[in-house]
């Protein structure tokens, strides 16, 4: 089968274009506030679009088919692609002159991880500060899911590339044609983000604060615009709830937040992985906040001021890092690594959990924990009744052996590629604490780590061949392994 070479080029050419015109957003708000990156960011718009524009010309006329071998180019190349155009504003403004690092701070934008190299993120332009966050945004739903509201104005159908960009097994749709889809679940993740900025903005931020959190927010990324993420407004407890609201709302499935505006409660009710993903929440918080408030040696200025006691204050610090860690969106109010080491050891078992199939959350997913877990215990039957069939269900259906199997092999996957990446970070110079920690929240797209890469510091301090491995092990994690992977594999470029 002979790949359509021209299609992937003006695909790319297309998402470089939505690129750029994203950036002559982030231009257009560094005009207003006159920082003095408007024309080196005008500047990348210009020459990310012309780049676009003419691949999109010189494949005019190509084939309109995406068969499932484009489908995975597209997507794993089209996020490296964006990524390197992304990084042009950071190069010609001089705000990250290295190559290395503003290629590091955009890869980790659009996978949403929200790890940086940034020593002093209140000293950067405005302009620059709003790149970073719309990198965050146009990750967090997808960029491929994105494209294809669009191409169907090109006459391209996009069903390949959603089952490229989301293989994991939370395959529900909102409608028939895969398009209409997409347009809905932009919609609400819009619809999100403008009613987070809202209530932020009441609660006491400004504006453009408001809107910066909000799309590092809906996006799960962790991207802030101060030095000390959200410990910035320690005492002011409800933008920190408003926070962690649209962080769990973020990493529960956008197809559930559908159902609900459409009057279908039911339907959230009775959805399983939603159950356990808030249940796991409401236990985990209760465990944090015990420990917090009865033995954590947490530094007065974690909590200070205690606005209304230093019960609900452990409580709030308690709940916003395990929302922040479980949904993988990465801000933090306190340094959860100087409260015990119980704690230590429990965010970084959080760190493997992530949130729901078809959220904007990393991590291995709620989902795929329930379905292994399911299966394990039912080995104990089968054991017993060894003629008996015995599938395992979600929701009252049964799941086939594909799926389970598919879920073993990409559990088995992430947890090697866990080891191979702590591995080579550790061969670089790195103890083990930071090491395990810098592989599980690259690879979890969760930001925050251990050791030197701790919350209240960044990952500067990495050489850069640790960036680009850890850029790399944020791509597979956002594109959930097999996506990657497969292109990988020799028999991928096989002609059949």
């Amino acid at each position: 089968m002979r790949l359509n070479t021209r299609i992937i080029v003006h695909i790319m050419g297309l998402l470089m274009l939505c690129n750029g015109s994203f950036m002559l957003l982030a231009a257009f708000v560094s005009g207003i506030y006159k920082d003095g990156a408007t024309l080196d960011i005008t500047l990348a718009a210009v020459v990310t679009m012309l780049v676009g524009v003419m691949a999109m010309f010189y494949t005019r006329d190509h084939k309109k088919e995406v068969k499932r071998k484009e489908g995975y180019i597209v997507v794993t190349f089209g996020w490296i692609i964006m990524s390197i155009s992304g990084a042009l504003p950071y190069l010609f403004s001089g705000t990250i002159p290295s190559v290395t690092d503003a290629f590091f701070e955009t890869i980790s934008g659009y996978t949403t991880t929200g790890a940086s190299i940034l020593d002093d993120i209140e000293a950067m332009p405005e302009g620059i500060l709003l790149w970073r966050s719309l990198t965050h945004w146009i990750g967090g739903m997808g960029i491929i899911v994105l494209a294809i509201a669009i191409l169907p104005l090109l006459g391209i159908g996009g069903m390949q590339l959603f089952s490229a960009e989301a293989p994991g097994p939370g395959g529900d749709k909102l409608h028939p044609r895969i398009t209409d889809t997409a347009k809905r679940l932009w919609l609400i993740y819009f619809g999100y983000t403008v009613a987070e900025t809202i209530l932020l903005k009441l609660a006491g931020m400004s504006f453009f604060d408001a809107i910066n959190h909000s799309l590092a927010t809906l996006s799960t990324g962790g991207f802030s615009t101060k030095n000390t993420s959200l410990a910035y407004w320690n005492d002011q407890p409800m933008v920190q709830y408003i926070t962690i609201l649209f962080m769990f709302l973020a990493g529960s499935n956008f197809v559930l937040s559908y159902f609900a505006f459409t009057g279908k409660v039911q339907r959230i009710i009775k959805d399983e992985e939603f159950k356990y993903y808030a249940g796991f929440i409401i236990l985990f918080t209760i465990i944090a906040a015990v420990v917090v408030y009865f033995k954590a040696n947490v530094p007065v200025s974690d909590f200070h001021p205690m606005v209304f006691g230093p019960a609900e204050s452990a409580f709030r610090h308690a709940l916003f890092q395990v929302i922040a860690v479980v949904t993988t969106t990465g801000f933090v109010t306190a340094d959860f690594t100087s409260w015990t080491p119980f704690l230590t050891i429990f965010f970084f078992g959080l760190m493997f959990l992530g949130g729901s199939a078809g959220s904007t959350a990393g991590g291995i997913k709620v989902m795929r924990h329930l379905l292994i877990i399911k299966n394990g215990l039912l080995e104990f039957k089968r054991t017993l009744h060894t003629n008996a069939i015995i599938p395992v269900r979600y929701n009252e259906k049964t799941v086939s052996e594909h799926i389970v199997y598919n879920i073993i092999a990409f559990f088995v996957l992430y947890m090697l590629l866990f080891i191979i990446g702590s591995l080579i970070l550790g061969s670089m110079g790195l103890d083990f604490v930071s090491a395990i920690g810098g592989s599980a929240s690259s690879l979890g797209n969760v930001g925050p780590a251990l050791g030197t890469l701790n919350p209240v510091s960044n990952y500067n301090s990495l050489p850069d061949a640790g960036k680009w491995w850890c850029g790399f092990l944020m791509l597979l994690g956002r594109l959930e392994l097999f996506t990657v992977l497969i292109i990988l594999t020799p028999y991928f470029w096989k002609k059949v």
